[in-house]
């Protein structure tokens, strides 16, 4: 009885190819090649019976390209070392949403207790206001000087002398036109 074989187990790459994979046109599972003018599938980004399949049913020439581990196994798609890729994706992008949503009802809290500890503390009331007269300050008593006293006799005024006015001579008195001399 024949023991079935995974072909998957037997890939050996006759010559390898130098064409640049980001340079042919295609998705990230099927790719044209312009050199050897041949498809070229890539088997890492396939699941592992899809990558079987292909390799069953190719009759003829098959370019491949796929990531090999150091036992000789092909990794696909659901390999688990893929599988725990995507989980520590999962897991990274899923902390930082645990964190997000940490960090916001965190916030609202701070806000809410905040806004708890600013409320007034005195009761709110509503209506007119009715303004109280102010209070007029007493205005302080003034401690007056006591008044000095003098005892004693008023002496009588002298008389103040009366000055008359000097009549000027007539030869002090000068009229006329008036000259200007360059001395």
């Amino acid at each position: 009885m024949n023991k079935f074989t995974n072909p998957l187990n037997n890939i050996k790459v006759a010559s390898p190819c130098s064409a640049d994979w980001n340079e042919m046109i295609g998705d990230a599972r099927k790719r044209f090649c312009g050199e050897c003018k041949l498809n070229v599938y890539n088997l890492s980004e396939m699941s592992k019976m899809d990558a079987e399949q292909l390799l069953i049913q190719s009759e003829g020439r098959l370019c491949v390209r796929f990531y090999q581990r150091t036992d000789g196994t092909v990794i696909t798609q659901d390999c688990p070392v893929g599988w725990q890729a995507v989980k520590q994706r999962v897991s990274k992008v899923s902390a930082a949403v645990v964190s997000l949503v940490i960090g916001l009802f965190g916030s609202l809290g701070f806000t809410l207790a905040y806004n708890k500890m600013t409320e007034p503390a005195y009761e709110r009331t509503m209506g007119t206001v009715a303004y109280p007269t102010p209070k007029t300050s007493p205005t302080p008593k003034s401690n007056p000087t006591p008044p000095s006293v003098i005892m004693g006799g008023i002496p009588a005024p002298s008389p103040t002398p009366k000055n008359t006015p000097k009549k000027p001579n007539n030869d002090e008195v000068k009229m006329g036109k008036i000259a200007l001399s360059r001395d």
